[in-house]
């Protein structure tokens, strides 16, 4: 590719966009396809969908993008220090001038992506409890119908079959047909153990099929299954391929049996052993009751035998308690008897002391008795209206505001409203105070006319 000179007559300017324009140009035509080994950090998911991380070694790095359609297919969660092999195209991002990757495939190092995927899935699923010891359900020890969920066509139903019949006879068997592999086998699977708890007519559930490959055993792994027995109300029996397969539905279950035939054994009891526990328990019975019968017979007998003497001290009980009733009768006749004459005496002490001919006299005497105080009342009354007449009478008399209304008026000295009774309490010139029957005044002393008191002025007319 050919890149202009930058000196000379002849020099072409770039802009900056140009220059990257052209350096990814020259960079995508010169770098095909590569692939690319690194360690991912500064993991970024926005949400457009797209993944955008750093890939780098001990000594290097470089930018990455992966974009939404590529991540759709990757199977696992890409994280922070997770070291992947991927393959893709070299290019520059040219709003910020930077060199990039983007990864059309990603793969884990040292993992395949679907056995990385699954412990991802794993780890999530613990995480919830889902796994938890504590939430597992006891088997039903006398289970008298039992679901199975698997493929009709399997080896796992002829084990499960032959287990169960010879185990049991009389426990009924209900198949739900379901694909175990191969697309759309984890949706039956569902299907099946949520019809199953919907219906409720089987005690316990085995879900199972024979070994396989990884890829064969992919729908025991797949999240929708492992939830769906994790939510089953109905005991669930794992039992998926042999001794060393193990699936999430095996974390799941109540109970994870290594194969299909040893599922059966674990949910089906041994009907000849049932039955022979039971004829022992009813032999073991019977000698019991017919011991404890005989230990009856015994005691009752030995009753029998103090009945008689019973029945003499009852007898004898008897006849005490007539005589005592007798004499209860007597005692009780003569204390009737006894408090009758004492209320008769009582009642007759009542009429002789009665205080009701007294209170007749008494109030016979109160109307005259209240005449005589009444006129004493008025008598009373009449006195002491004249004495107070005669009260009134002086008291106005001696009233000074009388004096004032016959045209006399009060001197009073100002400010202290001392009454001047002498003109040598006053001055010329001194303000006082004139006070009339209705009202009061001020004035002033233009002259003293003489100071001869008032009672001397008198004397002297």
């Amino acid at each position: 590719m050919f890149i202009p000179a930058m000196g000379g007559s002849s020099r072409r300017i770039l802009t900056v966009s140009e220059l990257n324009a052209l350096v990814r140009a020259c960079l995508e035509h010169e770098v095909d396809e590569v692939w690319l080994e690194g360690e991912i950090s500064n993991l970024r998911a926005p949400g457009s969908g797209h993944l955008y991380c750093t890939l780098k070694d001990l000594t290097g790095q470089i930018r990455a993008v992966i974009f939404r359609s590529t991540v759709l297919r990757l199977g696992f969660a890409l994280e922070d220090g997770l070291h992947v092999i991927g393959r893709g195209r070299v290019t520059i991002y040219e709003p910020r001038g930077e060199y990039q990757i983007v990864l059309e495939q990603v793969e884990p190092k040292g993992w395949g992506a679907q056995q990385l995927a699954l412990e991802q899935l794993r780890k999530r699923l613990a995480a919830e409890g889902l796994f938890d010891p504590a939430r597992k359900k006891s088997l039903p020890a006398f289970p008298r119908t039992v679901g199975v969920v698997t493929s009709p066509t399997g080896a796992a139903l002829r084990d499960i079959l032959t287990v169960l019949h010879r185990r049991c006879p009389i426990i009924r068997i209900i198949l739900a047909p379901v694909l175990v592999q191969g697309e759309g086998a984890a949706q039956q699977i569902v299907s099946a153990l949520e019809s199953f708890n919907d219906l409720g007519i089987v005690d316990v559930i085995i879900v199972g099929r024979g070994g396989g490959s990884v890829e064969d055993l992919q729908p025991f792994n797949d999240e929708r299954v492992v939830r769906a027995i994790a939510a089953s109300s109905v005991p669930v029996v794992s039992a998926v391929g042999h001794e060393i397969d193990v699936t999430l539905a095996d974390f799941a279950a109540d109970l994870r049996a290594p194969t299909p035939s040893a599922a059966a054994e674990a949910v089906a009891p041994v009907l000849r052993e049932v039955v022979d526990r039971l004829t022992g328990w009813v032999a073991r019975c019977r000698q019991y009751m017919r011991r404890r019968c005989e230990s009856e017979r015994r005691r009752l007998s030995a009753a029998q035998a103090e009945l008689g003497q019973v029945r003499f001290r009852v007898r004898e009980t008897m006849q005490r308690v007539d005589g005592v009733v007798i004499r209860m009768r007597q005692a009780m006749h003569n204390t009737l008897r006894a408090q009758r004459e004492r209320i008769h005496t009582i009642r007759h002490e009542a009429v002789v002391k009665s205080p009701l001919p007294r209170v007749r006299h008494a109030m016979a005497s109160v109307s005259q008795v209240m005449l005589r105080l009444e006129q004493a009342m008025r008598l009373y009354l009449d006195q002491r209206t004249g004495l107070a007449h005669s009260c009134l009478a002086r008291l106005s008399a001696l009233n000074p505001m009388a004096v004032l209304r016959r045209g006399y008026s009060r001197i009073e000295t100002v400010p202290d409203r001392s009454v001047v009774h002498d003109v040598r309490q006053i001055t010329e010139g001194q303000d006082l105070v004139a006070r009339l029957a209705r009202g009061a005044f001020q004035c002033r002393v233009l002259q003293i006319l003489t100071e001869l008191s008032c009672t001397e002025q008198g004397d002297s007319l």
